[in-house]
């Protein structure tokens, strides 16, 4: 039989040593608390009238003598259940879904204002154009900030800050390192803000260059010929994908982004004026315009890759912290834009290529909603690549091809042409195709490793 004797005082009691090899690592911290505030060992008392005693009639329930978990480390990293892993996709997929939709709203509200600025009322400065709207992202990360802060009331601001700041600077590790969890003691405490300059300036460049080559190669090259080419930026995104991105080669994604370039094709070429639109320009002409926006179609789809696999968190991170991150980076974009790209206007305006003219009236009051739209269009676009994939955003993309002739139709009262109708199918087509591969790869990707389960409000390391 188990003695009984009553443990000595300063003696630990028999099951202060008592945990369990998979609890060792975590519980450490834990056990050398001793007695107290918050361990989970039997307090000892030097009473001997109060003494306790253990014996095989009286054993303590485990579960309480077990070392127990903080929720900082619960909260971090966790191997997710099959269900549990469908759900997180799902919850990625929704909010993707939303933003889909805003991005296709904006978007089309941002071309149409774009175009009666440009064409009816004469304000046609393409660089310029392209300076306000991707110097609008700026103004991304301050409105959610508001928001934030506006869902956070109940705390102090002195806290909502330092949580905030803590939230975007443990992330930024987490994309420099492209792994969920940053261990300490590896780098873990070096600034992540040299990277962040360095691929902000690398991926703002991509992108100015892909959309000025659109605004330069428009009087070079046909409408036709224009849409066409720009929107294979498609194909560049999955082509990309595959050496950066470490992208599977699917035959469902293959079919997919061929099915919507043949989709814009037929837009493109099907309604049987490309021959009237070739006489306004000449063949050379022609030939220089196609080569400058097949430039920026190639940049567009690098750019895409550039930001998804440089600026967004890997997969495992939570949909929260990566719809934070993407309005973040969106706005070192607009800074990086504010700051450096302004150089080439007075250049512009030197050589007598694009005049600098203030706008005013109604000019000014549209080109301000234009540029809130492009805005945000383009934070929903990021927030759609982190959640999802360059391709997807892509092939998603194209929808407004079709939506935005079908907003032309209700404006003009100019019905659509039969190409435009079956070149608008196939690129839906397309698009569901490719949501239900992305969806598959996404439930694939959330049953593997460690997964960020953090609540992003504060510090959780």
């Amino acid at each position: 039989m188990r003695s009984t004797k009553a443990p000595r005082p300063g003696e630990q009691p028999l099951l202060s040593s008592y945990h369990s090899s998979d609890d060792e690592e975590r519980g450490r911290r834990t056990l050398r608390g001793g007695n107290r505030r918050g361990s989970p060992l039997p307090p000892t008392s030097t009473s001997s009238a109060h003494t306790p005693t253990y014996s095989h009639f009286a054993v303590p329930d485990l579960t309480t003598s077990r070392p127990t978990l903080s929720r900082r480390s619960t909260n971090q990293l966790r191997s997710r259940s099959p269900t549990s892993a469908r759900l997180e996709a799902k919850r990625k997929y929704t909010y993707a879904a939303v933003f889909l939709v805003t991005s296709l709203v904006s978007f089309v509200v941002q071309t149409e204002l774009a175009s009666y600025i440009q064409h009816d009322l004469g304000w046609n400065k393409a660089y310029a154009m392209l300076y306000l709207t991707h110097g609008s992202w700026v103004f991304l990360w301050p409105l959610q900030l508001l928001f934030l802060r506006l869902q956070r009331r109940e705390q102090s601001w002195h806290q909502f800050w330092n949580n905030h700041k803590q939230i975007l600077r443990k992330t930024a590790q987490i994309v420099e390192r492209q792994e969920v969890r940053v261990p300490r003691g590896m780098g873990a405490d070096r600034s992540p803000w040299p990277y962040l300059a360095r691929t902000t300036a690398v991926v703002t460049t991509a992108l100015t260059v892909a959309g000025s080559s659109w605004y330069v190669a428009v009087s070079m090259t046909t409408p036709s010929d224009l849409t066409a080419i720009y929107n294979c930026s498609a194909f560049f995104a999955y082509a990309f994908s595959i050496p950066l991105l470490k992208e599977r080669l699917r035959l469902d994604k293959m079919v997919a982004v061929f099915v919507a370039i043949i989709g814009v094709l037929v837009v493109a070429y099907g309604g049987g004026s490309s021959s009237d639109e070739a006489g306004q320009a000449g063949p050379a002409t022609r030939f220089a315009g196609n080569i400058v926006i097949g430039i920026g179609s190639v940049l567009y789809g690098l750019y895409e890759v550039l930001y998804k696999r440089y600026a967004c968190p890997p997969d495992g991170t939570s949909a929260n912290r990566s719809m934070m991150f993407a309005n973040t980076f969106g706005s070192l974009i607009g800074v990086f834009t504010v700051l450096v790209l302004w150089i080439p206007i007075p250049v512009l305006h030197v050589l007598g290529w694009e005049t600098f003219e203030m706008p005013t009236g109604e000019t000014a009051s549209l080109l301000l909603i234009s540029v809130f739209a492009n805005m945000v269009f383009s934070g929903s676009f990021l927030v759609l690549i982190s959640l999802t994939s360059p391709v997807l955003s892509s092939v998603a993309a194209l929808l407004t091809i079709f939506i935005v002739a079908i907003v032309d139709w209700c404006l003009t009262g100019q019905p659509l042409e039969a190409p435009a109708i079956l070149g608008g199918l196939l690129i839906i087509a397309a698009f569901a195709m490719l949501s239900w591969s992305t969806w598959k790869e996404m439930n694939e990707d959330e049953r593997k490793g460690p997964v960020d389960l953090s609540s992003d409000s504060g510090d959780e390391d």
